[in-house]
């Protein structure tokens, strides 16, 4: 007896069984150990998607904007890749995961046109239509990981952190090479084309400006809410001092004036409902170490060059874009045919190679037509709708900040295109779609929160709790 007594006892160890009914048995510990292994692996898939959507960005800014086409290659091959783990992630979770996102049917319209010019052969240049999609599908890749897989709280900080380094630390090494300039990138590095302005990575010092823009907000919003204290408040607030110096020490004009707009407007939208003493102090503060910073090295002379608004070839850049847009203003000329077909449209004289129109958005028009203008529209007035509630309670939550943050970097970048190119730069076009993501996604934690309401209220309508609802085995409950 006292050893069938032991063995039923250890029986009943090993299997925890849970009497739900009079006939149905369920082994705890197996379904527990079953679940956790089936969550598993959509999790170490969920990091893995963090970690590299994290790596192409900082790959694609290091690889000279990833403007060479090496570089394009390996982004365009790490997206297909991202993409992948994404569905495969998808596949192991046994559900297909597709949140809400104001900013995909615009993008997907948008990318049929891109295919319907090829099609139709509305494109001026077939072959580099076809290019310039491979690229937008990368974009469309890095705007779904964004959207779908930096959602979550955790998430969000640990991404927030890994740009804020990254920027704090690039912003540094271009910096220490400008000081130290021998008219090469990284020390080695000749560019292909001479006469520019080197910045950190890029040949184009508005290349380098424009990626700043989007990245500085993020120290700087984080600074100012209440998720950090003490040293690491200072020390997030020092890389956002760093970071926008070297804006104004590159010298880009576009690149200055919008670091002003970005600033006045998160002094709108956060001094506007509430009087913060804080916020206002801290946006003082600011401006007082990037100008003490600037004046300690010597660069007023680059303050001057605001004054200096003359638009020179530019406007006539835009003005001949708009002719380029009258003789085909529904199809446009095809997506990247900018540069094969303007020559037959400029009026003045130049010994340079025109490449790009100096204005993202005359480009846009003339390469797209009414089609494609529409839909950037269309997509930009969804981010703003959709991005302005997401940022709510930015100083509590991660989610809310890095909203806030992505679209103050979405306004820079998209106030300093109308004078420069950053968008058809892929490096600084991918950070753009992937804020864009950001700012245009609900953080995770919020939805939760209100599905877990949700279902706190059905709980108590009609529903019947058992005693394993409160954690309670029923077997322990047998005498």
């Amino acid at each position: 007896m006292d050893r069938r007594s032991q063995a039923s006892g250890e029986i009943e160890e090993r299997s925890l069984m849970l009497k739900i009914s009079s006939y149905t048995f369920v082994d705890a510990t197996d379904s527990v150990r079953r679940v956790r292994r089936h969550a598993r692996g959509p999790e170490i898939l969920q990091w893995a998607l963090l970690l590299g959507l994290c790596s192409l960005l900082i790959f694609a800014v290091l690889a000279f904007g990833a403007v060479d086409e090496w570089s394009t290659f390996v982004f365009e091959a790490g997206a297909a890749v991202l993409f992948l783990v994404w569905a495969a992630k998808q596949v192991v979770s046994r559900q297909v995961k597709l949140s809400k996102n104001p900013l995909h049917l615009p993008a997907l319209i948008f990318f049929a046109l891109i295919l319907a010019q090829v099609a139709l052969r509305r494109s001026a240049y077939g072959y580099v239509t076809e290019y310039e999609a491979l690229k937008y599908i990368s974009y469309g890749i890095v705007l779904l990981i964004a959207a779908e897989c930096v959602r979550e709280e955790e998430a969000r900080k640990i991404f927030a952190f890994a740009m804020i380094f990254f920027g704090a630390g690039y912003a540094f090494f271009a910096l220490v090479q400008e000081l130290t300039a021998n008219g090469k990138i990284f020390w080695v590095h000749s560019p292909h084309f001479h006469g520019g302005s080197i910045y950190g990575s890029y040949v184009n010092h508005d290349h380098y400006a424009g990626l700043m823009e989007m990245l500085v907000p993020l120290p700087f919003v984080a600074s100012m809410g209440h998720l950090l204290k003490g040293g690491q408040r200072v020390l997030v607030a020092f890389c956002a001092v760093l970071m926008a110096s070297t804006i104004f020490l590159s010298g880009s004009r576009g690149g200055m004036l919008a670091f002003v707009l970005e600033m006045v407007l998160f002094a709108a939208l956060t001094l506007g409902k509430r009087r913060s003493p804080r916020i206002a102090l801290g946006l003082t503060a600011v401006c007082v170490f990037i100008l003490a910073l600037l004046i300690f090295l010597g660069r007023g002379q680059v303050l001057g060059r605001l004054g200096d608004l003359s638009p020179g070839i530019r406007l006539n850049i835009t003005k001949d874009s708009l002719r380029m847009f009258s003789q085909r203003p529904i199809w446009g000329w095809g997506l990247g045919t900018f540069p094969t077909v303007y020559p037959s449209f400029r009026t003045f004289y130049t010994n340079l190679f025109v490449n790009e129109a100096h204005n993202d958005y005359a480009q846009l028009l003339v390469e797209t037509g009414l089609l494609g203008f529409a839909l950037m529209l269309w997509f930009v007035i969804s981010l703003y709708r959709h991005g302005l509630p997401t940022s709510r309670r930015w100083e509590f939550k991660w989610g809310g900040t890095v909203s806030l943050a992505a679209l103050l970097g979405c306004t820079g970048i998209l106030f300093h295109s109308f004078v420069d190119f950053n968008l058809q730069i892929p490096a600084n076009a991918a950070m753009f779609y992937m804020l864009c993501g950001l700012a245009a996604s609900g953080p995770l934690a919020e939805l939760s929160e209100r599905a877990r309401s949700g279902a706190s209220r059905n709980e108590g309508i009609g529903s019947r709790r058992t005693p394993s609802d409160n954690g309670e085995s029923l077997a322990g409950r047998r005498n």
